[in-house]
């Protein structure tokens, strides 16, 4: 393509006019600063790239924390038609329902002082985190794998290893309908058979938290949050479960639809059409990727509360260990959405992308149908989280979606090469933050260094009203793989 003209819709709206193949325009929602890092990369391009989608509707979008990625930049969002458009497993992304959710508690930062030490050293011993094997239930046969991705987070439910309440603050409930395990290869379960209930390893973490301030007080009241009380979160994926999946459909409908995929700018943005087998058939594993996903952070969650009972020497009940919210933020799901005054149905990916739903959407959990979801986004160890509430803006400028972390800055490889992860460590420690790695190749990529400013992208998510702020989080204790 030629030279990427950029357009300024407003202050924080950009947009690159459809050229060559775009179907629609690029859409970029980003500050002047964010903008220029991804110049630095090829995020623009890709987003030119989601444009020329078959079926794209409206726009492709880019959001504040977006940076290049495989096929879709990360922090791409599309919409496509579900009778004429497509499904790419790229534009979701290879861990299929990484997401991140937070558990509350009644404990206040007082409550932790001594102990964090202690806390952090428990959490890392007792939750599996790591490339490779790792399990909170140990070793699944194919039929207990198959199980967990038909029924999610009910599966841990039956097993005694959740609530019912946890289950009412998960996105969807824990489960997506339609998951299929036949659909899924036999690699893909065997690398499941010892994953089930762990973190892995990247960007993935547990982390303790304080609620450093709120910015809503209702809103946040309404989600049980106060000033300087300790909460966790957990953020990880589907393991190879969802790799493999999205693995092995990529390389059949590189396959099977290659006319399709010569007319695509990069072959990266692998799709089969709408309608087509393959395209039923990786929705319906894809769903069994968002199945195991979410049950795999009911299990960590679960072991994290014993290890809170354990420090604290009161069951997580008396601590109030509540689930406020699980948000996925790499998924597809079928939406229904308002375009050009019509209800179209459409695919909807959101690849390194939170849901912001507002009140009144249906597929909001009975707590939120009055005030909108609870929209997590985290940043590096050394940062911490934020807290959004959905909103209509959302509905009507993203498909329902802002931004899911602080995006990447630079590669692991460059911050191997710039952090030293002992000296971060200590200096970490020396600003009230205790961490511990499997390796000390992970710290160091995860150097808070590596990222862009969580404040930044936060702000403009608020600035454009994608995603309001509630409160901020800031780190205590965070185990990493």
């Amino acid at each position: 393509m030629g030279q990427i003209e950029l357009k300024q819709l407003s202050d924080y709206v950009w947009e690159i006019p459809p050229q060559g193949g775009m179907k629609v325009p690029a859409r970029i929602f980003a500050s002047e600063a964010l903008l220029q890092k991804m110049q630095e990369d090829d995020t623009l391009k890709q987003a030119c790239h989601m444009a020329h989608m078959p079926g794209i509707y409206k726009y492709s979008i880019t959001l504040p924390d977006a940076h290049q990625g495989y096929g879709f930049p990360v922090g791409g969002v599309a919409a496509l038609d579900t009778q004429h458009g497509a499904i790419s497993p790229g534009g979701i992304g290879y861990d299929i329902n990484c997401g991140v959710r937070i558990c509350k508690s009644n404990l206040t930062i007082s409550d932790l002082k001594s102990k964090e030490e202690q806390l952090v050293d428990l959490l890392f011993s007792q939750i599996p985190s790591g490339i490779g094997k790792g399990s909170i239930v140990g070793k699944l046969s194919k039929t207990e794998i198959d199980d967990v991705a038909r029924r999610g987070v009910a599966w841990a439910l039956d097993r005694g290893l959740a609530v019912a309440s946890d289950l009412e603050h998960c996105e969807d409930t824990g489960v997506r309908p339609g998951a299929d395990p036949s659909k899924v290869s036999n690699d893909a379960n065997e690398r499941a058979q010892e994953q089930l209930g762990s973190l892995g390893s990247g960007n993935h973490f547990v982390e303790v938290q304080r609620v450093a301030d709120i910015f809503d007080e209702k809103i946040a009241q309404h989600f049980g949050l106060f000033k300087d009380q300790i909460v966790f979160t957990i953020h990880c994926g589907s393991r190879g479960y969802g790799h493999q999946i999205c693995t092995d459909y990529l390389k059949y409908i590189e396959r099977e639809h290659r006319d399709l995929l010569n007319s695509l700018p990069d072959r990266q943005l692998a799709c089969a059409p709408a309608g087509s087998r393959l395209a039923e058939d990786y929705y319906a594993a894809m769903n069994c990727g968002i199945n195991f996903a979410w049950t795999n952070r009911q299990l960590i969650m679960w072991r994290a509360r014993e290890c809170f009972e354990k420090v604290f020497h009161k069951s997580w009940q008396e601590l109030q260990m509540n689930l406020l919210y699980d948000v996925a933020h790499n998924i597809g799901k079928k939406e229904v959405h308002s375009i050009e005054g019509k209800l179209k149905e459409v695919y909807v990916h959101r690849k390194g992308a939170t849901r912001s739903f507002p009140a009144g959407r249906r597929e909001l959990p009975k707590a939120f149908q009055n005030i909108g979801q609870p929209v997590i986004i985290p940043g590096s160890m050394g940062t911490g989280t934020y807290i959004l509430v959905g909103s209509q803006i959302a509905m009507d400028l993203t498909f329902g979606s802002t931004a899911h972390g602080a995006g990447r800055l630079m590669s692991r490889s460059r911050a191997t090469r710039e952090y030293r992860a002992d000296k971060l460590v200590q200096e970490l420690k020396e600003r009230g933050i205790y961490v511990r790695g499997q390796s000390k190749a992970t710290i160091a990529e995860e150097a808070p260094g590596a990222y862009k400013d969580l404040d930044e992208v936060v702000r403009v998510s608020h600035e454009v009203g994608i995603g309001q702020k509630v409160a901020r989080l800031i780190p205590i204790c965070n185990i990493k793989g």
